[in-house]
């Protein structure tokens, strides 16, 4: 694919289709790679982004509750005292 070179401000730079920007997801930033004389753009992932709105809820909601005890009866604290 061939993308021509445009001027952004004192900086030169080149536009992405919009098909590829949804294709490969591309968002607000992404990770430039230089590797063996190719340059490589990277979307950047963050699956765990917004976790903390989320646990905050699941707080709020009384959805935070262990599933199981985390301490069993027949453990032995005080081997590790």
């Amino acid at each position: 694919m061939e993308l021509s070179i445009i001027k952004i401000g004192n900086s030169k730079g080149f536009r992405l289709s919009k098909t590829l920007i949804e294709r490969y997801n591309i968002r607000d930033k992404v990770e430039l790679i230089l590797e063996k004389g190719y340059i490589i753009i990277k979307p950047i992932s963050r699956p765990r982004k917004d976790w903390d709105k989320a646990f905050k809820e699941m707080n709020e909601n009384g959805d935070d509750q262990l599933l199981f005890d985390d301490v069993f009866e027949d453990e032995n604290l005080e081997e590790w005292n």
